[in-house]
């Protein structure tokens, strides 16, 4: 017996068993019988008497709930929980009425051609029917939402007060917030009123809740409603919008809280369950990333892909993000045992993806890599591992020469040597005019990944494996600036400082950084990786530099304080190897457009392998013995625009 058919039977039997069932199904004939009588009397308004016809009512009626019942059954119609009756229930309702008064038009045609049969009384069947049907079960949702729902309201607000929330905002999302609020007694909230910027909209309701005013005059309308927490039910907003509501918000002194963009919404579904306070990133206002979805998906659909560094920052986001092309396996490389264990629950449990495979290793240690990628066989490899952080790296230079150089030649060579078909660097706008030693090897990192483009390969390895002389592995580089949320952002350093009362540390007053959110640069990466063709260093675009000394009075005011009263503001002087601007190319590299708005390329030409692998050795020795000098001397002959700058204060 076939599943579909087994599953059938099955549900009968049950339905069969349950009094509901029953007692819907003796409503349905009753209603019915009452449908045919309306388009009787409808088509004959004087009553049986009045009739020319011979019409046999009540012999067709039984055919009628023949035909139908067995089709209202076939399409759904006592299957679902008539509580929750949607607009597609509706519309299983209409093509089961309308299939049965096929049915039983073609099965009087074909029994008597219609003699003695008004034609017409059966489409007023059929319309009453619809009409009876689907109003029944609306009846009932209306009953459980208005009737019990409000008893089971009542019940809740005597066990456990509700807040009285405002929504700012009077569109979609607002709408869905509404409807979720309404449906679901057992949320901690009572919708009070909504606000919004189109006065057009003032004294309209949405689901019975009225628009009672501006935004403008929010202070007013939370006290007349006596709200008690205040929403922004608006998921596209630019960052200067965001900026505007947030201080108004901040005005009314209660608590407030945001949806978010449309880009962290599944399926751009606004949900009560997201919401969340306010970050710095809904400040930030950038644009929500548009991707060229076919060229990435045949990019990453069913590649094996390796991310070094998939527990970091960037890393992990990426693993996040790579997932959603479905690729058939991803190698995680890391060599924090906390990360890459974090990283690896929350694809397998939270995402359900389990076609990964945690490596635990150092990517100094080649043979390792190569072990793993000759076992794996990746396509791709994404190249996020490096150490980032500024003032460490400037106080401990020798472990950029181990980690960010030494660890990115290995990984060069074993992609070489086992003819991996692309390889990705994540690079950084440090690595432009350096003036510290992290962007200083980042920026040679580059010059490696340069050096073994197909075009400027001279077959020179340092391994003990066979010279190759070609090669078809496709490197590039993708640079962008500090992310928002990384684990060397300043961002969390500043919350910290927030809640311990301050003071918050800034360097300078006219320090000034890139910013994107982690998602975006996650996105365009693998966005740049689809697009190379080898050779390129991909520039994200990051808008516009942001004052460090501005974000951090942002997120003072953000945490509900005041800047320099509440929450003091303490300037400390440049870091070792801090500069006060960032760049994200050098004068003179030749930037170019490309297809993607926010993605430049630059095609960088430099040294040879050979030339820089001498200079390598060099500065492995040098790290050896821990000769930081020796190390800066090394990288300056190497990479003539590495200036190290003294502190400024």
């Amino acid at each position: 017996m076939p599943n579909s058919l087994h599953s059938q039977l099955n549900f009968f039997s049950l339905c069969i068993r349950k009094k509901n069932f029953w007692i819907l199904l003796v409503i349905d004939i009753a209603l019915l019988i009452a449908a045919h009588g309306c388009a009787y009397l409808t088509r004959f308004p004087g009553g049986f008497e009045a009739s020319t016809f011979n019409y046999p009512f009540a012999a067709t009626l039984p055919l009628l709930i023949a035909v139908k019942i067995p089709i209202f059954y076939a399409f759904g119609l006592y299957r679902g929980m008539w509580r929750y009756t949607s607009l597609n229930d509706l519309f299983n309702v209409l093509k089961a009425t309308s299939i049965s008064f096929f049915v039983v038009v073609a099965t009087i045609l074909f029994v008597n051609r219609f003699d003695g049969y008004p034609r017409s009384i059966f489409f007023l069947d059929a319309i009453f029917t619809f009409l009876l049907i689907s109003g029944h079960r609306v009846a009932i949702r209306f009953f459980y939402q208005k009737v019990e729902g409000s008893r089971t309201l009542v019940a809740s607000r005597h066990h456990e007060g509700k807040k009285r929330l405002l929504l700012i905002g009077a569109g979609d999302a607002a709408e869905q917030i509404i409807r979720e609020v309404k449906s679901n007694p057992t949320l901690p909230y009572t919708i009070v009123g909504l606000v919004d910027d189109n006065p057009g909209k003032i004294g309209l309701k949405i689901h019975n809740i009225p628009v009672l005013g501006l935004v403008e005059d929010l202070d007013e309308h939370c006290t007349r409603a006596n709200a008690e927490e205040l929403l922004i039910a608006v998921a596209a907003l630019t960052g200067a919008q965001m900026k505007r509501l947030n201080e108004l918000c901040r005005q009314t002194r209660i608590e407030y809280k945001v949806l978010p963009g449309l880009g962290e919404l599944i399926n751009g579904r606004a949900t009560i369950k997201a919401v969340r306070d306010i970050s710095y990133k809904d400040l930030l206002g950038r644009k929500e990333i548009h991707l060229d979805q076919d060229e990435i998906g045949n990019f990453l659909t069913s590649k094996t892909i390796l991310v070094t560094g998939a527990g970091g920052s960037i890393g992990s986001e990426l693993c996040r993000q790579i997932i959603h092309y479905q690729p058939a396996h991803l190698i995680l490389f890391d060599a924090g045992e906390e990360n890459l264990y974090t990283i690896q629950m929350e694809l397998e449990h939270e995402l359900n993806f389990t076609n990964c495979c945690p490596i635990l290793g150092k990517i100094q240690n080649f043979n390792l890599l190569s072990t793993i990628i000759e076992r794996h066989k990746p396509s791709i490899i994404f190249h996020a591992a490096a150490y980032k952080h500024v003032p460490l790296i400037e106080l401990n230079p020798w472990e950029a020469i181990f980690n960010n150089i030494k660890g990115s030649q290995c990984l060069v060579e074993a992609a070489i040597i086992h003819k991996v078909e692309r390889f990705v660097l994540v690079s950084t706008d440090k690595a432009v005019r350096p003036t510290n030693v992290m962007g200083a090897s980042k920026r040679l990192s580059e010059m490696i990944m340069l050096a073994c483009t197909k075009e400027k390969w001279d077959g020179s390895l340092t391994r003990a494996t066979p010279s190759q002389k070609t090669h078809n592995t496709i490197f590039q580089a993708v640079r962008f600036g500090n992310v928002l949320g990384s684990s060397g952002s300043v961002i969390p350093l500043f919350k910290r400082q927030i809640e311990l009362g301050g003071p918050v540390t800034i360097t300078n007053p006219e320090v000034s950084r890139y910013f994107m959110s982690i998602e975006e640069a996650a996105r365009l990466i693998i966005q740049a990786g689809a697009m190379g063709q080898g050779g390129e260093i991909f520039i994200l675009k990051m808008g516009k530099p942001i004052k460090i000394d501005k974000m951090a009075r942002d997120l003072i005011r953000l945490a509900g304080r005041e800047p320099d009263t509440e929450i003091a503001i303490k300037y400390i002087g440049l870091r070792p190897g801090e500069k006060l601007y960032e760049e994200l190319i050098t004068e003179g590299e030749g930037i170019v457009p490309t297809l993607h708005p926010q993605i430049m390329v630059l095609r960088g030409n430099g040294k040879t392998y050979t030339e820089i692998n001498d200079h390598i050795l060099k500065l492995k020795e040098k790290a050896k013995v821990f000769d930081g000098e020796g190390i800066k001397q090394l990288l300056k002959q190497l990479i003539p625009e590495y200036q190290p700058e003294k502190p400024a204060t």
